[in-house]
């Protein structure tokens, strides 16, 4: 799809665009229950991408210990994106995030 909408797949903006997916993916399956729903389209050189997942609870940044790794996937989401939405509902919530691709 970046490819389609002319972004080099060899680019950083990809990179962080796989990155900030695979973040919110992974969050979803690790803690929230496993991906409902997911949307994902290019306009005006971003990319909007909303993940669901079955888990109301908003997520947390936390730090990670040598007894629990982790803590870094969300704070680097609210990084790269240029905008984050939470919407909750009664079956879980979903993650909106705007990503400048430029």
């Amino acid at each position: 799809m970046l490819d389609q909408a002319g972004i080099s797949l060899a680019g950083v903006a990809a990179a962080d665009a796989l990155l900030a997916t695979s973040e919110l993916v992974t969050n979803a399956l690790r803690h929230g229950g496993g991906v409902t729903a997911m949307t994902c389209h290019v306009a005006d050189g971003m990319l909007h991408l909303s993940v669901s997942d079955a888990n109301p609870r908003p997520p947390a940044t936390r730090t990670g210990s040598p007894e629990q790794p982790g803590g870094f996937g969300w704070p680097l989401v609210q990084h790269l994106a240029q905008r984050v939405t939470i919407s909750m509902h009664t079956t879980g919530k979903t993650i909106g995030i705007t990503l400048p691709l430029a």
